[in-house]
């Protein structure tokens, strides 16, 4: 009863400080301290064991602090930092913009407005795998997507809604949680997309469109009727877009939409899918496409000195995702360190485990709304997961589950949940550049996305056993 009493205290603290705005990281490591201090008062269960012990419970409340930082920057921070300022440096020299307007260009020959909605969500999805941040990738596709879906007759607040919902299922190599799910799975991050998230993020990507395709329409002709829309919303509001979404991405050569997908292709070269004869990480990765991009850059513009000035992109967006993810990341596990010390989640785990017959499917849902609840709240598919993933492998074995079957659903189900928050990010940004309540927007996310989550979980119980 005494740990579930501080799961359930800790959670509540966490959820107000969130919700109230305050700063995410350190609300996670403030209140992650004070259950290890609540720990250390009340309970005999060493805080930090072996030889990075200090001898003192006190100070191990701090050492877990500085256990958890060394161990994520020196590894996971590391992937997460150089993916971000590859990302950075491709916007900075123009081939994220080559890249969107490529993939987006067939959609200009699709006429049928809830059919070219539904493939919109397609191909933003498809271009998620490519372009990891949910805000850079929403803001483009409302640049190339969005005036196409207006042209063809779909409501602004429908176009706004898929384009929000594009990077809700996190897919690909380049997720910061999809590397977070592979280091749990003992595997790198292509093996865990190719062998897990594509099959079942592909069903769940079918249902999301067709979902799309028919609950906008019907929203569409229901709020029409009733007033709640009016013909002025199935028109485009240029000037709007023109002053709220600057594009500060130059314009750049149409070959320079291969760079995005190098990482890709290197990683899926040098794993056991093609050829295994070379070992690469993923950070080796995103430092060898960064030099290639670079040389690319370099051969066609000719212009060293700008050319050079252009990768200090690549140092800022790793410094951002340091003082962003990696310190999120950090605090988060302090946070869910306090929760596991408690004793109340093993109690949890040990509860749904004991459902006869059920236990496994029981555990899973209760993860899935654990995450999902967490991501809502905070608006980050990423603060949800980083607190609770560590949680996974041992609801897996309580329930003597493949821990990719309890870890893949409850990993997409995070990104999914993020997509039914009016705070976060992507969703603020969109619906400030559509003139759109955020509140709105999810109006019509939210019946989409339970379809979605439920998808995923049963795909997960049938495919992945």
């Amino acid at each position: 009863m005494f740990g579930l009493i501080v799961v359930l205290l800790g959670i509540i603290l966490v959820g107000y400080l969130i919700v109230k705005k305050y700063y995410a990281p350190w609300s996670l490591l403030l209140v992650g301290l004070v259950l290890l201090l609540i720990v250390g008062i009340f309970t005999d269960i060493a805080i930090v064991s072996g030889k990075k012990a200090t001898h003192s419970w006190l100070l191990d409340i701090v050492q877990v602090v500085t256990n958890i930082s060394s161990s994520t920057l020196a590894g996971l921070g590391l992937q997460i930092m150089v993916i971000s300022g590859f990302a950075d440096y491709l916007d900075r020299i123009g081939a994220t913009k080559s890249f969107v307007k490529i993939c987006a260009k067939p959609l200009e020959y699709i006429h049928s407005p809830y059919t070219l909605l539904a493939i919109s969500y397609l191909v933003g999805q498809f271009i998620n795998i490519f372009i990891p941040s949910a805000v850079g990738l929403g803001v483009l596709l409302m640049l190339t997507v969005y005036p196409l879906l207006m042209a063809v007759g779909v409501s602004s607040v429908s176009a706004a809604a898929v384009i929000v919902t594009t990077s809700c299922l996190d897919l690909g190599p380049a997720s910061a949680n999809s590397i977070v799910t592979s280091k749990l799975l003992g595997t790198s991050a292509m093996e865990y997309f190719l062998e897990g998230q594509l099959l079942i993020g592909s069903m769940a990507a079918v249902a999301i469109a067709v979902s799309h395709g028919l609950i906008q329409k019907y929203f569409d002709n229901k709020d029409l009727k009733s007033g709640r829309l009016t013909a002025d919303d199935f028109k485009l509001k240029s000037e709007l877009i023109a002053a709220s979404a600057k594009d500060k991405q130059p314009d750049a050569p149409r070959f320079y939409a291969i760079l995005p997908v190098l990482p890709i292709v290197f990683l899926f070269i040098f794993s056991k899918f093609c050829y295994s004869g070379v070992k690469l990480e993923l950070a080796t990765a995103m430092f060898l496409c960064m030099i290639l991009s670079f040389l690319v850059d370099l051969l066609t513009r000719r212009k060293l000195k700008e050319c050079i000035a252009n990768t200090k992109a690549f140092f800022q967006g790793m410094g951002r995702v340091l003082t962003s993810t990696v310190s999120l990341i950090i605090c988060a596990m302090v946070f869910a360190e306090g929760l596991k010390l408690s004793g109340g989640i093993a109690s949890i785990i040990s509860w749904a485990a004991s459902m006869q017959n059920t236990g496994g499917v029981v555990m899973l849902v209760v993860m899935c709304a654990l995450l999902a609840v967490a991501s809502i709240l905070t608006g980050s598919a990423n603060a949800a997961f980083f607190a609770f993933n560590s949680l996974l492998p041992h609801a897996a074995k309580a329930v003597n589950w493949d821990l990719i079957i309890m870890a893949c659903p409850v990993q997409l189900v995070s990104g999914i949940a993020r997509s039914m928050s009016p705070i976060a990010g992507v969703t603020i940004a969109v619906s400030s550049i559509a003139g759109l309540s955020p509140f709105e927007v999810v109006r019509r996310t939210i019946p989409v996305m339970v379809i979605g989550m439920l998808t995923i979980i049963l795909s997960s119980l049938i495919l992945l056993n």
